[in-house]
């Protein structure tokens, strides 16, 4: 503290008059009196102190009360209540392609949109705006939502960009955005049973999607599946034709590798569009090639006269007696366009005979046809890559009327994927063929399990090419292609039997029949008869047309190129016009 020399007392004295006593020379004219301003620095700081711990205990004590409220009541504890509820961004989700790269299932970057209401000034206002940018929205639940105590609510989700910059333009607090990811199928319906659906978050619902759900959210590189799509989108067409000219409620196709067992093509009607998951409600969504089991009628003679040649318990010389129906536990059976003779094998898959089909699985056995059925993989769900696949229907109790009509497909119910790769099995060499929908390496391939002898397996391609040149499959004969095959047509079981007049309609084939590549199939579901198929809805004139159109269009995209007919088609051809018993004894020898 200093000071002035004018406030001095002898300065003072002087103006007042008074006498003062003569200044010490010691003392200057400037004073500092540092022990006063010590004491004043030490005296605030105190008092701060002091302050700041009074203020800190108070600020204790009400923390503690607060977290007494809000945590613990009666002794119980109580969760405590998050601050924000903001989604995580979603993982990337793999790419889905075809054999050739195309591809079939992605996703693409989209906006969500979310809100927290304590951060919304004005909850109506703020609904009004929304709806007009978004008008799809409900403004009550808009409302709702915005006005609610909760600190995060969906608004809406996959917004594109111009959508989500008209949302941002609006300026109203409380609105945000979250990165996510919209799964996007190109090309529609085609292959939607195949790749199924994911759910607005992105976690695979059916199809390729669940069953690799895994594998795809982890987003290492694409999962190239085996269809070709150029090949679905070709047979899926001419499956809905069909389906539409003869009324049918479900058709199914399938194209499958025989060697590896890829399917290339697997079509099942009515289908969806996995770009809007709501259209596979109901029957749409239903998968009838893996998922549906079906009796299938005459198409389960191949398997009979596979395991009867086999086994050796029958050659293509043994005859049968079929000159009247067999009449067994309150059953008959009868052949549809009965010839009321003995017949040969090969007579028997030609006229599709379901008197000779019965009592040449008489002579094989029930333990031999149920182990056989076993080995082709009918006694058990196909071991495809999908999730939505069927068990098939098996007797009970498996007695010699139920071994006489499995012999003809009636008793017993497979998915027309089993059906297709146990024809596959049968012409392939004799080697199990397991489906799978994955596009197989060579590495990855497992070493093949015999079913049958090759030379079955011979003998059963040439049977079945003299079902299309001579028998029931005429209609899918096409010159070049070499096809061979058998039709199917089983009455479909109902609350009052078989009485009814609905049936499956089927024709299963191989191309080219001596080195055979690809197993087809085509199925119809109820069909009805027209006028220029005289009233009939049989696999004949349903489904064997079908194969014959796919399989001329599908073969350039293959790399099939026609060729002559083979000295032993020609043979048969010639037959054709020669006395029954010498065409029989030819017929048997080949």
């Amino acid at each position: 503290m200093k000071i002035d020399h004018f406030e001095h007392p002898h300065y003072r004295a002087r103006r007042t008059g008074a006498v003062p006593r003569p200044p010490r020379p010691d003392i200057p004219d400037t004073v500092e009196l540092e022990g006063i301003r010590s004491q004043a620095i030490n005296t605030s700081r105190n008092r701060l102190i002091v302050t700041g711990a009074l203020m800190a205990l108070a600020f204790a004590v009400i923390a503690g009360r607060l977290i007494e409220l809000a945590v613990v009541k009666d002794g119980a504890p109580k969760p405590i209540a998050r601050v924000s509820e903001t989604p995580k961004p979603p993982k990337v989700r793999a790419n889905i392609v075809d054999r050739n790269g195309t591809l079939l299932a992605t996703s693409l970057p989209t906006a969500a949109l979310y809100a927290n209401p304590n951060h919304v000034l004005d909850p109506e206002l703020a609904a009004a705006r929304l709806v007009k940018v978004l008008p799809e929205l409900d403004r009550r639940q808009v409302l709702k939502k915005l006005a609610s105590k909760s600190t995060f609510v969906w608004l809406h989700r996959n917004l594109t960009p111009d959508r989500q910059f008209r949302v941002n333009a609006l300026g109203v607090p409380g609105l945000y955005f979250q990165s996510m990811e919209r799964r996007v199928y190109p090309h529609g319906p085609l292959a939607a049973h195949v790749l199924g659906i994911t759910d607005i978050d992105g976690v695979g619902l059916s199809g390729v999607e669940k069953q690799f759900d895994a594998t795809l959210t982890g987003g290492k590189g694409s999962l190239r599946l085996s269809l070709d799509i150029r090949v679905q989108a070709m047979f899926r067409g001419e499956l809905a034709r069909v389906q539409e000219k003869f009324s049918a409620i479900g058709a199914v196709g399938v194209l499958l590798d025989v060697n590896s067992g890829e399917v290339v093509a697997m079509v099942s009607l009515p289908d969806f569009d996995p770009n809007n998951p709501v259209t596979a409600a109901g029957d749409a969504g239903f998968n009838r090639a893996t998922k549906g089991v079906y009796e299938m009628g005459s198409t389960f003679k191949l398997f009979t006269a596979a395991m009867a040649l086999d086994s050796g318990v029958t050659n293509l010389n043994t005859r049968f007696d079929a000159t009247k129906p067999i009449r067994v536990h309150g059953y008959t059976i009868s052949d549809f366009h009965p010839l009321k003779r003995w017949l040969t094998v090969p007579e028997i898959l030609i006229h599709s005979s379901n008197i000779g089909a019965a009592k040449m699985a008489i002579k094989v056995g029930t333990a031999r046809q149920k182990k056989y059925l076993r080995l082709l993989g009918l006694m058990r769900a196909a071991a495809i890559e999908l999730p939505e696949v069927g068990a098939p229907l098996t007797p009970d109790r498996w007695r010699d009327i139920n071994t006489m009509t499995i012999s003809y497909g009636h008793g017993i119910a497979v998915s027309p994927l089993q059906l297709t790769a146990a024809v596959a099995t049968l012409v392939n060499g004799g080697f199990r063929a397991e489906p799978t929908i994955v596009k197989q390496s060579q590495s990855a391939n497992r070493p093949p399990e015999r079913v049958l002898k090759p030379g079955t397996s011979e003998k059963m391609r040439r049977l079945m090419r003299l079902v299309v040149t001579r028998g029931t499959g005429r209609k899918a004969d096409l010159n070049g292609f070499l096809l061979g095959g058998k039709t199917g047509t089983a009455d479909k079981p109902g609350n009052r039997g078989y009485r009814g007049r609905r049936v499956i309609s089927s024709f299963v084939g191989v191309f080219p029949f001596d080195k055979p590549r690809y197993a087809i199939l085509a199925l119809f579901d109820e069909p009805k008869g027209l006028k220029e198929t005289f009233g009939y809805a049989t696999g004949g004139w349903v489904a064997a047309p079908v194969v014959r159109n796919v399989v001329g269009r599908l073969s350039p995209i293959l790399g099939l190129r026609p060729r002559a007919e083979s000295p032993i088609a020609s043979k048969n051809r010639q037959a054709k016009n020669q006395p029954t018993r010498q065409r029989n004894k030819n017929l048997a020898a080949n």
